[in-house]
């Protein structure tokens, strides 16, 4: 058994958003064989609920709290330091103190971090530190780079600035650990392009679902369904967290450019927008044909009854969770190109468009043809079980959690 010092910049847990889900899965399967020193930050009061949860799974922990307008407005420090944002954002001394503290203290065979702005915590000078493993999920610099073209300035010029700035850490953190791991071949590959020195130390670590957890379940209650009502409405599913702009670009893009025209053929349909912290933007969306749930206690019963589920996402990196959890649930998804090129799925088990009008053509044939639509979901879940488990993909790391030696992290 090794001691891994693991840093990740969200609570991993619950495994409710695409970003917690992986990190809490990979904390699963470094507990299932290590000792593992968990270093996260809370941001959310919803959180709070879950720390007792968190500390009986992995008692060797340090959990800080990010206050986000306080870090938001310490984060803008960033402009005078020729920083990233994100990475002032990110920085308290408190944590600093407990990384140092648990390494001087504890003979740690090797460094994960999660997410690339907790590199920062690892600054250990004149010495070979442990192997250092990063997981950058994705290249966070090109979705800054990417929200860039699609704002006006001024914060067209702040995204470009923070794209440009990341990318550069993001080539140093990698540079400088012994493996850097993405979600995706294609991310592994867009990252290689512009680190090319860094390309033998670049790996796939594909995202997984938890097939047990998501399965339907015939005792599972509708959230549709009245207590008077025998019918099977029809419902459009949408899930996501709902104060992240490219979930919020999609919904309303969704609604206002397509939803009018699905009424029109078909009145009894319903959008549910399913996921926490909507914005007043998504809010202001909820109409008598469209429904803005917020956080809900179990998405699943959502994805289960619905009739189809929809991914619009315009801007797009790696593997999307939320399409993964609905095959799973047996349920037809339709996105966009973008959302939907990372996973390995046939076109048979994953409809794949884009625009307006393909959008349209997509919903409308699975609408009118229902049991086309079940045999999609069918073949999307058995897609799902087949290529899609957690510990097949996330035992790539395993053969990197060794002792330190002459690929250290050294800074």
């Amino acid at each position: 058994m090794s001691n891994i010092l693991y840093l990740v910049h969200r609570l991993p847990f619950p495994p409710n958003k695409g970003d917690k889900v992986r990190s809490y899965h990979l904390l699963k399967h470094l507990l299932s064989k290590h000792r593992v020193f968990l270093g996260t930050f809370i941001d959310t009061p919803e959180d709070e609920v879950y720390v007792d949860k968190v500390r009986l799974l992995c008692p060797d922990n340090y959990i800080d709290r990010l206050h986000p307008i306080v870090q938001k407005i310490y984060s803008l420090s960033g402009f005078i330091t020729h920083e990233p944002l994100t990475l002032r954002y990110y920085q308290k001394s408190g944590f600093q103190a407990w990384v140092n503290k648990t390494l001087a203290e504890n003979k740690i065979d090797a460094i994960v971090i999660f997410s690339a702005a907790m590199a920062q915590y690892v600054k250990i000078s004149h010495r070979i530190t442990p192997p250092v493993l990063v997981d950058f999920v994705d290249v966070d610099s090109e979705k800054w780079l990417q929200y860039s073209a699609e704002h006006h300035w001024p914060l067209s010029w702040v995204y470009r600035r923070e794209g440009r700035l990341l990318r550069i850490f993001e080539k140093l953190v990698a540079t400088r650990s012994k493996k850097s791991f993405f979600v995706t071949e294609s991310e592994a590959a867009l990252f290689k392009s512009v680190a090319p020195a860094c390309a033998m130390k670049l790996l796939p670590l594909s995202n997984g679902v938890d097939t047990h957890f998501y399965s339907p379940d015939p005792f599972r209650p509708s959230p549709y369904l009245g207590d008077d009502s025998n019918a099977k409405p029809l419902i459009i599913v949408f899930t996501g967290a709902m104060d992240y702009w490219p979930n919020i670009d999609a919904v309303v893009w969704f609604v206002h450019e397509i939803w009018p025209k699905l009424q029109a053929a078909w009145p009894e349909l319903r959008f549910y927008i399913v996921g926490r912290n909507p914005s007043l933007t998504v809010t202001a969306l909820a109409c008598d044909s469209v429904v803005v749930t917020g956080t809900v206690a179990d998405v699943r019963p959502y994805l289960q009854y619905s009739t189809l589920v929809v991914a619009p996402l315009r801007v797009a990196r790696g593997v999307q969770n939320k399409i993964l959890e609905a095959m799973a649930m047996a349920r037809p998804v339709i996105a966009t190109l973008a959302c939907a090129k990372a996973i390995n799925a046939n076109v048979d088990e994953l409809v794949r468009t884009s625009g307006v009008i393909g959008f349209l053509k997509e919903i409308n044939s699975l609408l009118k043809v229902p049991k086309q639509a079940e045999q999609l979901g069918q073949r999307a879940r058995a897609r799902v079980i087949d290529s899609y488990g957690w510990t097949a993909h996330l035992s790539g790391i395993d053969d990197y959690l060794i002792p330190a030696d002459a690929d250290g992290f050294v800074l």
